[in-house]
């Protein structure tokens, strides 16, 4: 029987780049639910606690925000972006 683990993009995630590329590429699709998905992925390869502790919140309510079917506040997108030194950009649809 072979024995495999599960993947973890995560722990591809090593540098602020990586995270700040990771993201850009998540929001294109517009997809509000995917983005708040990858900034659960990218809180995770930088921690959790560092992350909600830069962000301002507690460790559980960033849980909170990005669990399933959780519908955060923009300001707390926008928050977690900032983490990462993102932001959210308006551009006109092609």
């Amino acid at each position: 029987m072979t024995n495999t683990t599960a993947f973890d993009v995560a722990s591809y995630l090593e540098t602020d780049e990586d995270i700040r590329a990771f993201l850009s590429t998540a929001a294109e699709d517009g997809s509000s639910e995917h983005l708040i998905y990858c900034l659960g992925i990218a809180a995770r390869a930088r921690g959790m606690t560092q992350v909600a502790n830069e962000a301002g919140v507690t460790r559980a309510s960033l849980y909170k925000s990005l669990s399933s079917n959780a519908n955060p506040k923009l300001e707390t997108i926008t928050k977690l972006l900032g983490v990462f030194g993102c932001k959210l950009k308006i551009t006109p649809i092609d």
